[in-house]
């Protein structure tokens, strides 16, 4: 699975406006809500649900909220770059501003961790959060995403 495969360019977002964890996984369940065709609450239900059970936030100011979803047909995810940081409870203590959000069908367990994993792999690569952090634009953005 290549990131091209869960993520288009219209799925990058950049200065995405944030003051809380919770606004923030707001903001990105109505943005994802649009190209899902599911309703926003109850993605951003099913995210706040997985997130209560524990911080994706990893460390180094990168999350990764996901959920499965009820009434999804194919495994969806998105990108923000955050204008600034926001507290996400992650394990290092320390504000997230890079954030994939990731959607998968309610029984799709083997594809939605193959997303995952693919996407921690990206933001795992040598320097790659250093280069989304000093990207100029979504083109930009979205070609190192796919490096």
């Amino acid at each position: 699975m290549n990131i091209a495969d869960i993520i288009s360019k219209d799925a990058v977002l950049d200065n995405v406006q944030a003051t809380s964890k919770r606004e923030l996984i707001q903001v990105l369940s109505s943005k994802i809500a649009n190209t899902s065709g599911l309703d926003e609450r109850v993605i951003f239900d099913a995210v706040w649900e997985r997130e209560n059970l524990g911080s994706t936030g990893y460390g180094d100011g990168v999350a990764f909220p996901h959920a499965r979803i009820e009434g999804l047909d194919k495994v969806s995810a998105m990108f923000a770059r955050l204008y600034e940081a926001v507290d996400f409870d992650s394990l290092d203590s320390k504000p997230v501003d890079l954030v994939f959000l990731l959607i998968s069908p309610e029984n799709s367990g083997a594809d939605h961790l193959t997303a995952l994993a693919t996407l921690s792999r990206v933001l795992k690569t040598e320097g790659a959060c250093e280069k989304l952090r000093k990207a100029r634009s979504v083109d930009e953005i979205y070609t190192i995403l796919n490096a």
